[in-house]
């Protein structure tokens, strides 16, 4: 995928599902789902793991498939062996792009992503990109 591409998948997005972010405002994931909205999109976050439902503002709920309206990127902060457990929940959702954080790649896993024809990026950030494009 083309600098463009990713440039024009952002330009297009306005809700943002932050899956992995953190109840620590300190963690990756927290600071670059602020900048993000800092930057105009909307901002879901998802967290199995945890009680919390507000990251400073953001609403947190515990499943993609909670969220009630269309989402246009799934951002993951979890571990590459981590993702196959939220292909279902994408596959239910249909966001119009799965992006995998920086350091996080499952072909494998992602392939029925893929074949769903839901754009997937893997191993890139989306601040660093965001910054590149704007």
């Amino acid at each position: 995928m083309s600098g463009q591409d990713v440039c024009e998948i952002l330009k297009q997005s306005q809700l943002i599902a932050v899956v992995g972010i953190s109840s620590n405002p300190n963690r990756t994931s927290r600071n670059i789902a602020e900048y993000l909205r800092n930057n105009g999109f909307r901002l879901v976050g998802v967290n199995p793991n945890t009680n919390f439902k507000d990251a400073n503002g953001i609403k947190v709920f515990n499943s993609l498939s909670e969220i009630d309206e269309p989402i246009d990127i799934v951002n993951v902060f979890r571990k590459s062996n981590d993702i196959p457990l939220l292909i279902d929940d994408v596959l239910k959702v249909k966001p119009k792009v799965l992006w995998l954080q920086l350091g996080i790649k499952n072909n494998e896993a992602v392939a029925p992503v893929i074949k769903e024809g839901i754009e997937t990026i893997q191993n890139m950030c989306i601040k660093v990109e965001h910054s590149y494009c704007f």
